[in-house]
């Protein structure tokens, strides 16, 4: 089909007329909305002093909602007043804390605080927990169960480094936390997940849910938490689940979905019941995919720890949250590599247990009682021999206090040399930055009317897919704007996409890198995995004490803590690219620079996306802790939600924050799949 140029517009041999070449050529779209925003944000303030009309920078307070009082006033209604079933809903939250708290307190028992008859200074210890040498036995048997002598040796040195380092008692307290959790968010979410996926508008009404519990900011959870369950380790449980448990449901719906047709059938054709069909077929056989849930639930319930500190929450998580607030860098650091530790541990045992083999299995279950339980039995007999030897050897109870190993002065030590020796350059390069980089960039959305935003955004949106998502970010936009959030909100996306364009610069380049070779490829991964695993609030201690407090320190923690997407879907897109189509190149004698630029950049743009879709909600969610470190956006306000107890203020800032990740997941998303649809890949 030929083409001839008119005008502004282009038309085609069938007479059809096609978009103005506004819209047919992306860099005369955004550069022209650029330059416009730009101009509008320059000269706003002027135009406003120019006409004295205030409402062209600030949304007027009169026009505002009033959303924090009425969601105030519904949250004290239904702690009151409401009813459910007949019982008032203080009762039912009471009945729900008691169910969580009792094998709480049963398995907390257990590992660290033992058999304890009466209260407060009544208080008298029938049975010790169980002593070190059992757990990390224990520990040790099940990593060699699930897989091989190289797991348990693992298993046995992660919980052995817990208590040569003196972390074993809050190690512990976390455990109980992360052992009542994740069954309860695993358990949970599995089950919605079978709802979701069998039930048509059950899946409907889910999505929208799961968008919001998973783009809300956790500390936005804990604040009508505390207000309906109270301070303590059922709060912070309570807010673990949650915050744990959408992936295990969207991973539940997937695995379901990619359980093969035919094997579907055949549960039929033998005449198996609904529920037989669902618990015998589909479940065992989506088994390995949905026990990926079960990792992502653990690695979120142990990213939570140091958050859930907050409302009552003890352990390791308590511990860094406490050394940040005294600035305390090696115990900070200690504390956080032991729930690196902890993680690693929990994460390769679940990891593993999921591919396990049948051939395995069937192993394990050849030969006798006593074989097939050697190992529970084996426990069971070290338990009983450190008891009663504990009560003649302290040691075998208790890890000696004279043999524990302390690394928080090599670190506070390593931290005061940089501080003394390289103050001076690093102040140097924060300035350069600061000044060159950041804020004209916050001068810029600092600038933007509200007015003007609720133009763009819709237009961004139709421009990228169509008149849906046009309204949708419409929609959510000007809620924001209705509650009176548009400043901070540009504050956010100042901070988040500062941080977001420098982790992308940094992680892109890696991840090429990473698909060159396998050696680059373990190196960097280990690097990655090191970042990932690490606790959000870990970031902040070194970071604050190198370069104070500020928008430079949340935005050096930040591109630490969402480095990983952006090398991870960059080597994927490398690696997955058809090995014709380099040889192709290669004939046509490009060069590696050549290839690269010319061939594969294009290629993997849409995974680039999706890697920058995801380094967006990563910095999104880390933005909120930043708040910790001085920031002045949605996060500061969060942030004072909690210390005030104000459930409106939470909620209401919480879904602001929400709304900007939906848009940004939706425009980004909207993007990736008109790249695929351009070059013939499948969506």
């Amino acid at each position: 089909m030929s083409e001839v140029a008119t005008g502004s517009q282009t038309t085609a041999d069938d007479g059809d007329i096609l978009r103005p070449s506004f819209w047919h050529k992306p860099w005369l779209f955004w550069g022209g909305l650029f330059a416009a925003t730009w101009l509008v944000s320059h000269f706003a303030f002027d135009i406003y002093k120019a006409l004295d009309a205030r409402w062209i920078i600030r949304f007027p307070a009169a026009w505002q909602p009033e959303f924090e009082g009425r969601i105030s006033g519904f949250m004290k209604w239904l702690l009151e007043d409401a009813t459910i079933f007949g019982v008032q809903f203080r009762e039912f939250t009471r009945a729900l804390a008691a169910l969580i708290e009792l094998p709480y307190d049963l398995v907390l028992g257990l590992l660290t605080n033992g058999l304890v008859v009466g209260q407060g200074q009544q208080a008298v210890q029938v049975l010790p927990p169980l002593s070190w040498l059992a757990v990390v036995f224990s520990v040790v048997a099940i990593g060699h169960y699930t897989k091989s002598l190289a797991l348990a040796g693992l298993m046995g040195a992660c919980f052995g480094y817990l208590a040569v380092f003196g972390q074993w008692t809050s190690a512990m307290v976390t455990l109980s936390s992360v052992m009542i959790a994740v069954p309860l968010a695993a358990g949970g979410g599995l089950l919605l997940g079978i709802l979701a996926y069998r039930i048509r508008w059950m899946d409907m009404a889910l999505r929208p849910v799961l968008d919001l519990m998973q783009t809300v900011p956790v500390f936005a959870y804990l604040v009508p938490i505390l207000f309906m369950f109270g301070f303590g380790p059922v709060s912070a449980l309570v807010a673990t689940i949650i915050y744990a448990m959408p992936p295990m449901i969207r991973v539940t719906i997937v695995a379901l979905r990619s359980v093969p047709d035919e094997l579907a059938e055949l549960g039929t054709m033998v005449g198996c019941t609904s529920r037989q069909h669902t618990w015998k077929v589909m479940v065992p056989s989506a088994k390995p995919t949905i026990m990926v849930g079960v990792n992502q639930v653990i690695m979120l319930t142990l990213n939570m720890v140091i958050i859930a500190s907050m409302i009552g929450a003890g352990g390791l998580g308590y511990d860094v949250l406490t050394a940040l607030r005294r600035l305390d860098i090696g115990g900070g650091i200690e504390a956080g590599l032991a729930i690196v530790v902890l993680a690693i541990a929990l994460d390769r045992l679940s990891q593993e247990y999921a591919t396990r083999t049948v051939a395995q299995k069937a192993r394990q279950a050849e030969g006798g009682f006593i074989r097939r339980h050697r190992w529970s039995l084996s426990i069971l007999a070290v338990i009983a021999v450190t008891f009663f030897g504990g009560m003649l050897l302290p040691w075998i109870q208790d890890y000696p206090q004279s043999l524990v190993i302390s690394t928080g002065d090599f670190w506070t030590s390593a931290m005061q040399y940089i501080n003394v020796h390289y103050f001076d350059a690093l102040d140097a390069v924060k300035t350069v930055i600061l000044q060159a980089f950041m804020l004209p960039v916050r001068v810029f959305f600092i600038g933007i009317p509200w007015i003007w935003g609720l133009i763009v955004m819709p237009l961004i949106g139709f421009r990228v897919g169509g008149w849906r998502l046009a309204a949708l970010v419409l929609a959510l936009t000007a809620l924001i704007i209705l509650a009176g959030l548009w400043t901070p909100a540009m504050m956010t996306v100042y901070l988040c996409g500062v941080s977001v364009l420098i982790a992308s610069v940094i992680g892109i380049p890696l991840g090429i890198w990473a698909a060159s070779s396998a050696s680059t490829n373990r190196v960097i991964g280990v690097f990655v995995d090191t970042l990932q695993t690490l606790p959000s609030f870990v970031y902040l201690i070194p970071v604050v004490m190198l370069f104070r407090v500020g928008d430079f320190s949340a935005m050096i923690a930040i591109v630490a803590y969402a480095l990983a997407p952006a090398v991870r879907y960059a080597a994927h897109g490398i690696r997955n690219i058809d090995p014709q189509v380099i040889e192709a190149g290669i004939v046509s004698g490009c060069t590696r620079w050549q290839m690269l630029r010319r061939v594969q950049l294009p290629m993997i743009v849409p995974e680039l996306l999706l890697g920058l879709n995801q380094t967006i909600m990563l910095a999104l969610s880390m933005l909120v802790i930043t708040a910790l470190v001085g920031t002045r956006d949605l996060g500061q306000d969060v942030y004072i939600a909690l210390t005030r107890a104000d459930t409106g203020q939470g909620i209401v800032v919480g879904l602001a924050v929400a709304f900007i990740a939906i848009i940004a997941d939706r425009i980004l998303a909207a993007s990736a799949a008109r790249m695929r649809s351009r070059m013939g890949m499948a969506q």
